[in-house]
C-alpha cells in the first residue's frame, strides 16, 4: 500500500479517513496559506480531535522541513527512495 500512496494516494485503496488525511497533508504541503477552518472539518468528521489535528500538522511540517533541508544540502535519498527520486527529477526537468 505504501508504494501506491507514494505514487498517487488518490488511486490507493485507502479508507475514507486515510484519504482525508492525505488530502489535508497535500494542502498543508502545497498551499498552507490557503487553509481555512473549513478544511479541518473532514478530519473532524473522521474522528480526529484538535490534538490529533495538531499532531498531524506537526508531522507533515516536519517531513516538509527535513526534505527541504536534505534537498538544499544535496543529500542523496535513501537507497529505497532512489527510484522515486529519479522519477521526480525527470518529471521536474520536463516541467
Amino acid at each position: 500500500m505504501a508504494e501506491h500512496v507514494k505514487h498517487d494516494y488518490r488511486r490507493a485503496q485507502l479508507t475514507p479517513r486515510q484519504k482525508a488525511l492525505c488530502q489535508f497533508a497535500e494542502m498543508v504541503t502545497r498551499a498552507p496559506q490557503a487553509l481555512l477552518a473549513r478544511h479541518l472539518e473532514p478530519l473532524r468528521e473522521h474522528g480526529l480531535s484538535d490534538r490529533d489535528i495538531l499532531d498531524t500538522v506537526e508531522v507533515i511540517a516536519y517531513f516538509n522541513y527535513i526534505n527541504r533541508v536534505a534537498d538544499a544540502l544535496g543529500i542523496d535519498p535513501e537507497p529505497e527512495m532512489q527510484k522515486a527520486y529519479e522519477q521526480w527529477q525527470s518529471g521536474s526537468e520536463q516541467g
